[in-house]
């Protein structure tokens, strides 16, 4: 998945960035309303943890701004501020969920598995299609009576495509959706983890197909 981190404080920005880059996902930072206005317009996010106080403004500007775009991406508030009357303002402006400071990074990983669960319409982390169980959580694909452990941008991967099956993604959109603007990757690994996703669905009802110009989509028998 991709995250669009919106926080000025550095070292708790960096020990998020590492702790949700360790787990696979892309982080993207910024750390005002003006750079992440610039972030959410000209990528696409799979959800959006957002500070409500910046250095130059409120976060709840940012929250505006995103909604009245009529996007439907998830944001989760993290805020030290613990009034009643906060929280329900930041809901009703249109954040998903909020985690009071200081929180411990756990239960934030988990609020983000469930803003996703519930933005994808299920409500549990396991996904079943054919013959192939796949569980974004612990990293696997189990085929038949086998567990295969996914290498994290294998995994990053899987997850986009088991999401919507039949639906081709080109090799571009794949590579922004695995790497943040500060990664120095060839969108030549793309092709390296499409092979190995291959191999591990051998012998099982689902494939990958290559669409030439177009890009890659999961088929099933």
């Amino acid at each position: 998945m991709k995250f669009l981190l919106i926080e000025d404080n550095y070292e708790l920005a960096n020990a998020i960035c590492a702790r949700m880059r360790s787990d696979g996902h892309v982080v993207d930072h910024a750390d005002k309303i003006f750079d992440a206005i610039e972030y959410s317009q000209i990528g696409e996010y799979d959800l959006i943890l957002l500070d409500v106080m910046l250095p130059d403004g409120d976060g709840r500007e940012f929250l505006k701004h995103h909604r009245a775009r009529n996007r439907s991406t998830p944001v989760i508030v993290l805020t030290a501020r613990s009034q009643v009357s906060d929280r329900i303002s930041l809901l009703d402006l249109g954040a998903d969920d909020y985690v009071t400071k200081p929180f411990d990074h756990a239960e934030l990983e988990a609020r983000c598995r469930a803003a996703l669960r519930r933005n994808s319409g299920t409500s549990q982390s396991i996904t079943v299609l054919a013959d192939v169980a796949f569980d974004p959580v612990a990293g696997s694909l189990k085929v038949g009576d086998s567990t295969i452990k996914l290498r994290n941008k294998e995994l990053r991967i899987f997850e986009l495509l088991i999401n919507a099956p039949q639906q081709i993604f080109s090799k571009q959109k794949l590579f922004d959706r695995l790497f943040s603007y500060d990664d120095d990757v060839s969108e030549n690994a793309i092709e390296v983890y499409i092979g190995r996703l291959r191999k591990h669905l051998v012998g099982s009802q689902l494939s990958i197909s290559t669409h030439r110009s177009l890009g890659y989509r999961l088929d099933h028998d």
